[in-house]
């Protein structure tokens, strides 16, 4: 019986070694390559000027993609759904110049004003997401119909006071242009508000059951439905958070700048769908993370900015933006298709053989 029972322990001992191996074993996240990307931008372009590593001047130059960053958290949720929302740009104008107006021509208290601007941006994406959650649109197309609208809406409203909409409004009282200016403790106003919002949309998309039926419909809206899950209500309240999310924008820049316009927000398409895309969401729906898109969007921020300390005309700056969002299709789809995981353990058979 001893002799049965030593034979069997160094099985067992071998099976526990296994299995902590196993659970040891190094798992790739495409977050880590984004963190690789940030450090590498940050040592090429504090290579380039110096002046790039001013504490300073990289806390003042993340301020200034902050509405990027804010925005793409929650567009997240909209793509994983299988949508995609364009109009977020335009938002943050309306919010803009929405606050302005309420603030200087009817006298509106600017707390309350705020509130407006934030029920406005969710108007805005409850009525995209309707329509895209009820119809067999596609949601480009509504979101496009919004941008226009919305953007439209926006110089509309301008033309019709007594403001000139390319001057726009200023003037602002001191305690809300306060709101996002300046440090606590170091870190500006708008890098907390933005680690506050990365922690309310993680808990939101990942920790929720909310959360679970966003990335159900993404994966097959079908399914979803037939489990019980009212997918235009989801479809619809993904919509309303990215406008919610737009609308807090257009009060960063507002009180950030301490100008209200009309066409705030403009260039903010672009990179606010790349830093969802470099982030890792896939574009047909049903995967996606907040923390990828939010390290994504500071690859982005850090790379415009660091371009435009290099001597770069910001005209341009769209450019590598454009390439960045290509080659970051490109490297996703081969990573889903297992040829780069195929690749690597083709190297290292190679390598295994030749040093045996």
């Amino acid at each position: 019986m001893e002799s049965i029972k030593s034979s069997k322990r160094p099985a067992i001992e071998k099976g526990k070694n296994d299995d902590s191996a196993r659970s040891f074993k190094f798992k790739w996240r495409w977050e880590y390559f984004l963190i690789f990307l940030l450090v590498l931008e940050v040592g090429i372009f504090g290579s380039l000027n110096s002046r790039f590593f001013n504490p300073v001047v990289l806390m003042g130059s993340i301020t200034d993609f902050m509405p990027i960053c804010i925005i793409s958290l929650f567009v997240t949720f909209v793509m994983i759904t299988g949508g995609i929302d364009i109009q977020a740009g335009s938002i943050v104008g309306l919010t803009s110049i929405s606050i302005g107006l309420l603030w200087s021509e009817a006298g509106v208290n600017i707390w309350l004003a705020l509130l407006i601007g934030i029920g406005i941006g969710a108007l805005c994406g409850l009525l995209s997401g309707t329509l895209i959650a009820t119809t067999d649109v596609q949601p480009m197309v509504i979101t496009l119909g919004g941008s226009f609208l919305f953007s439209g809406i926006a110089v509309g409203i301008t033309s019709l006071s007594s403001v000139e909409s390319y001057k726009g409004i200023s003037g602002f009282p001191d305690h809300f242009m306060n709101l996002f200016r300046g440090t606590i403790g170091g870190i500006s106003k708008q890098v907390i508000l933005f680690l506050l919002l990365i922690v309310i949309s993680y808990i939101l998309l990942h920790k929720t059951q909310y959360g679970r039926k966003i990335f159900l419909i993404g994966v097959n809206r079908n399914t979803a439905e037939y489990s019980g899950i009212k997918s235009s209500s989801i479809i619809a309240s993904t919509y309303v958070l990215s406008g919610i999310a737009a609308a807090i924008a257009g009060i960063v820049l507002t009180a950030y700048l301490g100008t209200a316009k009309a066409d705030f927000g403009k260039e903010l398409t672009l990179p606010i769908i790349t830093a969802v895309v470099l982030g890792g969401t896939s574009n047909y729906g049903g995967k996606g993370n907040v923390l990828g898109t939010a390290l994504a969007s500071l690859v982005i921020g850090i790379m415009r900015f660091g371009l435009s300390m290099s001597g770069l005309n910001t005209q341009y700056l769209d450019i590598p933006v454009g390439m960045l969002l290509i080659a970051a299709l490109i490297l996703r789809s081969f990573i889903d298709g297992g040829l780069i995981a195929k690749t690597v353990k083709k190297v290292f058979k190679k390598n295994k053989e030749h040093f045996s």
